[in-house]
């Protein structure tokens, strides 16, 4: 369900793992209006890991689909979803005010569930090779090193279960961990024990990663004993780096406004309320001894049941009322107990909450678009047409030419008068891509997503031509960000164009420029690469750069 503008929420929901799902499926089903705000992909961390073993309750799955059935069972109770960033927080008087890159919205209540992400070590030569060997996200980037040794550093959680998911790709998988043991349950380490493609070491710190456009060589040393280890593979291979070394939590909205403790998580009391009144916390972002889904799942309800009673207060304190969904007890039940209709069946490349979401940005676009596909002999081809075949006969909106091509097939979006709207995407746009391409759609036909007076501003200032070249990965989580910015910036500025690459697609690219992990990126013809996710005005700094040496 679409989030309405301009009107009063009970509770809006920073993040859309399954601490932020399990309230908005809480507060949804007490007949409060939530919505939940999440900047990249619905699902969070767990997401990204590939089996599910221990959720109460549940057959072993994946992340990706557990934290789907959380959203259709928070959706299916009138919960909101927005995809969006929030950019700022401020309470005025009895709501809070949310800021984010789609407008603004106002409610009586906030949580965070914001997460965290990956921490760096900081050993020699991480920051050289991050991109070029060393990553941090096994789902990302574990392919890209398929028949090569691969290093994992980290003793927790994390470290156990992916070093296990990277022996698919790896030759040899070794661990190495600094304390005596591993730190996260028997449990989980035993399957990294017993695998045969795993070595383990204990008391064991990297010192340096060394070698040349990769990495050649890597040093560590016993901290018991003093010995230091030489690594270089056979025949002056490269190798892989992943490094698991606990998360850094995602807080910065709330920096001078809530309690964080000395490591910058938040502080919240039992019933995950914060130190600012109507303010809750739930998830990874909070002081917490155990990092789980079903921790993160009690956060989330907890937080909620609170929610819900203070926003009521407020109701009552300020004779304001909330635009409630009715609230149907027999709906309620029928949900309850499993009975009521059976889920439509999914037929073509769109499941049914795909093509509510694509109806939604149809409704919002302005002006029509023209789809370019350009056809080849490899087999993906068939699969793009369907793809957006589909896509143009659920809209008068859009339609779609098809070209002759070379190699992987395409697809270049044009305006109404025939112009290169500078949006382009090579491959199949699925998987997490599927969301930045729909919104580049949007922001292509429409006045688009919103964007701050001062980015907007330097947008404007672009006098030069720029070409920003993007390599992802279909599931990676952290590139749907930096697409959907750079595309964003193209719309704006017709200097500014955009072309994105499936990276599993272009084996002949990776090898060219090493790339070892994604997303990463370069502007016009300069061979300096970056890696990360980047907002709106992050990349607005490098094209700079780039206009200041033109």
């Amino acid at each position: 369900m679409a989030a309405e503008k301009n009107e009063l929420y009970d509770a809006v929901v920073i993040g859309g793992g399954p601490a932020g799902l399990t309230a908005a499926l809480y507060l949804a089903r007490a007949c409060c209006r939530v919505l939940v705000v999440e900047k990249e992909t619905f699902g969070g961390q767990i997401a990204l890991t590939a089996e599910v073993v221990n959720y109460p309750g549940s057959d072993p799955t994946s992340g990706a689909d557990l934290t789907a059935k959380m959203h259709r069972q928070a959706e299916g109770f009138g919960a909101e979803f927005l995809l969006a960033e929030v950019n700022s927080l401020e309470k005025k008087g009895d709501t809070w005010h949310v800021h984010t890159s789609r407008g603004d919205y106002e409610a009586f209540t906030v949580l965070l569930a914001t997460g965290a992400h990956p921490r760096q070590i900081g050993f020699a030569g991480e920051k050289e090779f991050r991109g070029h060997g060393v990553a941090y996200c096994a789902t990302c980037d574990g392919e890209f090193f398929t028949g090569k040794d691969v290093f994992v550093i980290g003793g927790g959680f994390a470290a156990a279960e992916e070093s296990v998911f990277l022996t698919k790709y790896a030759k040899h998988v070794t661990i190495l961990v600094r304390e005596e043991d591993f730190t996260c349950a028997p449990a989980t380490a035993q399957p990294a024990r017993d695998n045969e493609k795993i070595s383990i070491h204990f008391q064991t710190e990297v010192e340096s990663v060394e070698g040349d456009t990769l990495p050649r060589k890597l040093t560590w040393k016993n901290l018991a004993t003093g010995e230091r280890t030489v690594f270089t593979p056979e025949g002056g291979d490269s190798f892989g780096v992943f490094v698991f070394a606990g998360y850094q939590p995602s807080t910065d909205l709330v920096k001078g406004l809530a309690e964080l403790d000395e490591h910058g998580y938040i502080v919240t009391d039992r019933q995950q309320r914060t130190t600012v009144e109507g303010l809750y916390a739930a998830g990874d972002v909070c002081i917490k001894p155990l990092r789980q889904v079903v921790t993160a799942t009690g956060d989330g309800a907890l937080a909620a049941t609170e929610m819900e009673k203070y926003a009521m207060k407020m109701e009552e304190k300020t004779g304001r009322k909330t635009k409630h969904k009715e609230c149907r007890a027999a709906q309620h039940t029928a949900k309850d107990t499993g009975k009521g209709e059976a889920a439509a069946p999914t037929t073509g490349p769109f499941t049914a909450d795909m093509k509510k979401q694509l109806m939604t940005v149809f409704d919002r676009m302005e002006r029509p678009l023209h789809l370019e596909v350009a056809l080849s002999d490899d087999p993906r081809s068939s699969e793009l047409l369907d793809f957006m075949t589909q896509l143009a006969e659920m809209t008068d909106k859009l339609s779609v030419e098809i070209t002759g091509g070379m190699g992987v097939p395409n697809v270049r979006i044009y305006n109404a008068d025939g112009s290169w709207a500078g949006l382009a995407f090579h491959g199949v746009p699925g998987g997490h891509e599927f969301t930045s391409f729909v919104l580049g759609l949007y922001n292509a036909s429409s006045a688009g997503q919103k964007v701050a007076d001062e980015d907007l501003a330097r947008i404007e200032k672009i006098k030069e031509d720029h070409h920003i070249t993007i390599m992802v990965s279909l599931s990676c989580t952290m590139c749907p960000e930096l697409v959907t910015s750079a595309q964003r910036i193209a719309t704006l500025n017709p200097h500014v164009k955009t072309d994105v690459y499936d990276l599993s697609l272009f084996p002949e690219i990776k090898e060219q420029y090493n790339i070892m992990s994604v997303p990463c990126f370069f502007i016009d013809d300069d061979a300096k690469f970056h890696f990360g996710k980047k907002n709106i005005s992050q990349l607005l700094d490098l094209l700079e750069q780039e206009e200041a040496h033109a």
